[in-house]
């Protein structure tokens, strides 16, 4: 029987005179000094001070009374053996609802506490309803969930990996129900190579979850299988609560033992899961997550094989290419394969020291008849001959080498006494011109400007001088002529 424990919240009593009404058209009227509400007004006030003097709460209470009109709102009574209170839960509310209640069931509500105006009635505005059994219990799955992750229990870093390919898988389920039937229908279609060993235990009823942490540490303990399965199907919280326990956790936690979990169906969601190294979502999904797929491993087999063959081959050719590579060496090594070469060497090397011999002995003769020549060359009589006829060649070139010398100095003087008798005033006064001086000769006249009449002047000409007075002057802008 659901026992439910009263929570009491001590909140400052509300003083009704603390407030005060500053609209005053909601103050029907005054009298001796206090203001005189009308109903809707007090109603009103007595909702406003309920709301905002209590938050939401949970309350704890059996449904009687129930109400479902076609608007979709739910309307009912909750009450215990002493009392009861109006409800009122919209239809926005109750769409969440997870079971379909009904009078006489026990149920967890959240709500606030107000009141419906038109006929003054105090009620409770529900927006989240629980089965009692079902919320205490999930209250208390939250509780152990915060404590258990404050341990680090649910760590990340401690999980373990899965083994690629195990050879033994172990299951701590009941050896009677639909999980471990579904969990062999999966291993022997996908990964019929493990073998399979199941730790019998209860996973439902008193003492069943003392039963599944015997069985987990009884696995951890023989370390006979390489990946352990903690399952069972599918069920009520209530159902599947064992695998929400501590002892079940911690027994979890402390196994050597790769750990899966897969309790329940998909939406089920246990303490077992969050410490297990990994959750599979439904028993069957266990052993999917834990084996390859069958054929999928044959595909990579194949594969592997047909590398393997590859790679045969190809070391196959390679060493035999070797092989014949090592083969040549040692034909080529052999002692009389050796011994021809050494005896064509030799042979070699006596051709090559005839032709050397025979080249140095011509090249003594040749250097024999040089030094001969030298000799003969050498006598008194034959250098004063050649050195007679040097000298008369010298002779030669010197009286040559002299007339050209004059002839070109000759050349030389004409060319410059030429061009000196181009650059001589002389040779311009022999073309008729004349340089015409002042009597005193101290300046050459170059402007008609520098002269008067009377002047006397002089001009000198190619042969001779000739001295004269300026009768007239003109200027070399034109013909006129005038005397100044």
């Amino acid at each position: 029987m659901l026992r439910c424990v009263e929570m009491r919240v001590n909140y400052p009593p509300v003083q009704l005179q603390d407030f005060t009404v500053t609209d005053p058209s909601s103050i029907a009227e005054t009298r001796g000094g206090a203001d005189i509400y009308s109903v809707s007004q007090l109603n009103r006030k007595a909702r406003n001070l309920l709301e905002s003097g209590l938050p939401n709460l949970w309350v704890a209470g059996e449904i009687s009374n129930l109400a479902q009109p076609g608007s979709g709102h739910i309307y009912f009574s909750l009450k215990d053996a002493s009392a009861q209170i109006s409800c009122a839960m919209f239809r926005g509310a109750n769409t969440r609802l997870r079971f379909k209640p009904k009078n006489g069931d026990q149920v967890l509500v959240q709500g606030r506490v107000s009141i419906y105006e038109p006929r003054g009635s105090y009620q409770l505005i529900v927006a989240k309803m629980e089965d009692a059994g079902e919320g205490l219990l999930r209250r208390k799955f939250e509780e152990l969930k915060a404590r258990l992750n404050e341990e680090g229990l649910f760590d990340e870093s401690l999980k373990q990996p899965l083994p690629n390919l195990p050879s033994r898988i172990g299951v701590v389920t009941s050896p009677t129900g639909a999980a471990i039937r579904d969990i062999l229908h999966v291993l022997a279609r996908r990964y019929p190579l493990a073998s399979v060993v199941i730790y019998p235990t209860r996973v439902q009823g008193e003492g069943a979850r003392e039963e599944i942490a015997r069985a987990i540490a009884v696995a951890a303990e023989r370390q006979e299988c390489d990946v352990l399965i903690v399952s069972r199907g599918g069920g009520s919280l209530e159902d599947l609560w064992n695998f929400n326990e501590e002892i079940v956790a911690r027994a979890i936690h402390v196994c050597a033992l790769p750990v899966v979990s897969g309790v329940g169906h998909e939406v089920d969601f246990t303490i077992a899961d969050l410490v297990a190294d990994i959750r599979a979502p439904t028993p069957s999904g266990a052993a999917e997550l834990i084996t390859p797929d069958r054929d999928e491993l044959l595909r990579s087999l194949k594969n592997i094989d047909r590398r393997i063959a590859v790679s045969v081959r190809h070391n196959w050719s390679s060493n035999r290419q070797h092989h014949a590579q090592l083969l040549a060496r040692l034909k080529s090594s052999h002692p009389g394969a050796v011994l021809r070469q050494l005896q064509q060497r030799a042979d070699e090397l006596t051709r090559q020291l005839a032709t050397v011999l025979r080249g140095e002995l011509l090249n003594r003769q040749f250097q024999l008849q040089e030094l001969r020549q030298l000799l003969r060359n050498a006598t008194p009589a034959d250098r004063i001959a050649r050195n007679k006829n040097n000298l008369e060649k010298l002779k030669l070139r010197l009286v040559n080498a002299a007339g050209r010398k004059v002839q070109s100095a000759q050349t030389r003087f004409s060319i410059l006494t030429g061009e000196l008798n181009a650059v001589s005033p002389l040779a311009t006064l022999e073309r008729g011109y004349a340089i015409v001086q002042t009597s005193d000769k101290a300046t050459v006249l170059r402007d008609a400007s520098d002269v008067k009449t009377g002047d006397r002047i002089q001009a000198r000409l190619a042969k001779g001088m000739i001295d004269a007075v300026v009768d007239t002057v003109s200027d070399t802008a034109g013909d006129r002529k005038h005397k100044r």
